[in-house]
């Protein structure tokens, strides 16, 4: 099954949630759609991103799981900008 990410460039914080709870959050989200393989937060460009793994069977499934975790994200976090993409051989490839 080819494997996806959805990276999430995130702002602001709702009131009251910490910043340790936003990548829980989202791989919680995409694990309700997809099976989940890994998470992390990364520094790009200066700003934080949360990005979690998955597997899906094809890219459409991939994107609804990424459209998923921002639309479950916009009552926690601020999301900037989000990209899906798939993993071709040694490189991430977008798909949205």
């Amino acid at each position: 099954m080819p494997s996806y990410r959805v990276t999430l460039a995130v702002g602001a914080l709702a009131p009251g949630v910490a910043p340790d709870a936003v990548l829980p959050a989202a791989a919680r989200l995409a694990g309700e759609r997809a099976v989940v393989e890994a998470q992390d937060v990364r520094l790009l460009r200066g700003v934080p991103c949360a990005v979690v793994r998955y597997e899906t069977a094809d890219d459409t499934e991939a994107v609804a799981v990424g459209r998923h975790v921002v639309s479950g994200l916009r009552d926690v976090v601020e999301v900037r900008s989000d990209v899906v993409t798939r993993r071709d051989g040694g490189r991430w490839t977008p798909i949205a």
